[in-house]
């Protein structure tokens, strides 16, 4: 009796150690399982951390290498189409005659354009951080979103405080899309290892860009003539369009380098870019001549709107003035890279001077003299553009290269503050013709000093 109860306890001791047995490896197992998951989520973690600092997901290499190569290549195609659409504005030689003729002198004109420009100096270079950090393709949507936003505040205005609300949005929406742009080709033709590129694909884009702006004039003119309120609205219409295609872009990966994995604050790329401004002499130099410059033929192909007026055509007739003027500037566009070929270094002082002294030419009273004068400063005008954008991406990095063209932006808009509103002003007193007299010496004038310049500081 005894020796079966010692084999009955025997056996649940053994019963019981196996079930230990068990537990113990039950266990086990699941700890190692729970490793295995918690590695494999870390490990997931890290790819999703991985995809947030790249922006773009996180895929096998050469997958993501083809899909991302066919949508950078995909980009300057969408860009020629996005350009042309954005360009396409139909109130851009109305709307110093709209502001006219609904009771705006010149002053206050040259006010409103100069308050233009105050927010875009206000609101360039955060809007270039902004394309840097949140992504370029985000930035040129809102950018048409703030453009349909300007439409419907123009034509539904009637005082000046209404119209300076219109201008805040549409100098968003430039601001929005300036260096936005700009850098997602340039950032694209850069992975593709094709940016030597640039200047080409810019001049062709400048040359898009003229052509859609002077058929929209001449376009824009023939429908103001019927109504301000229809232009103003197709102009909305064509904003939302331009939305659209702009959705189509693909947002180049940022490139590895130490900078971009480290975390990315405002503040750390606003000091970034100064440095880049206060350390690279030959960036600070484009930064300065070329706004500059460049403020006076847009002031000058904006109150050329009113001096053509004055001189006696109608609404069509300076839109046709205005169409073939594009063409004209589509062809400076299009001439950069041979202009830039054949001058070198003497490019911007060759191509400043020919526009300062038609600019000069311009103001003279006679209409036929008058127009060819206005038709070959926008050939120099145009002209500069694209060899300033090649000027200036040539010099920057492109962690910053949205921000440091905002930064031109900006030195533009600066010049603008003080140019427009003071020539609206004296225009009202001495009249247009004169102005632009003033305004062809200053740029010569303002040549001479900065060679000088560079002369005193070797």
């Amino acid at each position: 009796m005894m020796e079966n109860n010692i084999k009955i306890q025997d056996n649940e001791l053994y019963e019981i150690h196996n079930r230990n047995n068990e537990i113990v490896k039950d266990k086990i197992i699941k700890s190692e399982t729970i490793k295995n998951v918690a590695s494999e989520n870390k490990k997931n973690e890290i790819k999703t951390l991985y995809s947030i600092a790249v922006g773009s997901e996180f895929t096998d290499n050469k997958k993501s290498t083809k899909e991302d190569t066919r949508g950078l290549s995909r980009n300057i195609k969408t860009d020629y189409i996005y350009r042309f659409i954005s360009s396409f504005n139909l109130t851009g030689a109305i709307w110093v005659l709209y502001l006219s003729y609904k009771g705006m002198s010149l002053g206050q004109i040259g006010l409103l354009e100069g308050f233009f420009h105050i927010i875009s100096f206000f609101f360039e270079v955060p809007t270039g951080a902004m394309a840097d950090l949140v992504g370029r393709k985000r930035t040129i949507i809102f950018g048409r979103l703030s453009a349909v936003l300007s439409g419907f505040l123009m034509i539904t205005s009637n005082h000046f405080w209404g119209y300076c609300l219109a201008f805040a949005f549409s100098a968003l929406s430039y601001n929005l899309n300036s260096g936005s742009e700009e850098a997602l080709v340039y950032d694209s033709l850069k992975k593709l290892k094709r940016e030597k590129e640039f200047l080409k694909i810019n001049g062709r884009l400048n040359f898009i860009q003229e052509a859609a702006s002077g058929f929209a004039s001449f376009l824009g003119g023939i429908i103001a003539e019927i109504s301000y309120f229809y232009a103003y609205t197709a102009g909305m219409i064509i904003s939302v369009t331009a939305l659209f295609n702009g959705s189509f872009f693909h947002e180049p990966k940022a490139l590895l380098d130490r900078e971009n994995r480290e975390k990315s604050t405002v503040r750390k790329h606003f000091i970034t870019c100064v440095a880049v401004f206060k350390q690279n002499k030959p960036v600070r130099r484009v930064l300065i001549f070329y706004p500059v410059v460049t403020a006076f033929a847009t002031a000058t192909y904006f109150y050329g709107q009113q001096h053509l007026y004055n001189l006696g055509l109608n609404k069509i007739q300076i839109s046709f003035v205005i169409l073939l003027s594009g063409i004209f500037a589509s062809f400076g566009a299009l001439s950069a890279e041979k202009f830039s070929r054949m001058f070198g270094e003497k490019e911007k002082y060759i191509g400043a001077s020919g526009l300062a002294v038609f600019i000069a030419a311009f103001g003279l009273n006679h209409t036929y003299m008058a127009i060819t004068a206005f038709l070959i400063q926008s050939f120099f005008g145009s002209l500069l553009y694209p060899i300033s954008s090649n000027a200036l991406n040539q010099l920057i990095p492109s962690a910053q290269r949205a921000t440091i063209i905002s930064v031109s932006s900006v030195m533009f808009s600066a010049a603008m503050i003080v140019i427009f509103p003071i020539c609206g002003f004296i225009g009202d007193y001495i009249g247009l013709g004169k102005v632009f007299y003033i305004l062809g010496v200053l740029i010569l004038i303002f040549q001479i000093w900065f060679i000088g310049k560079l002369k005193a500081k070797g």
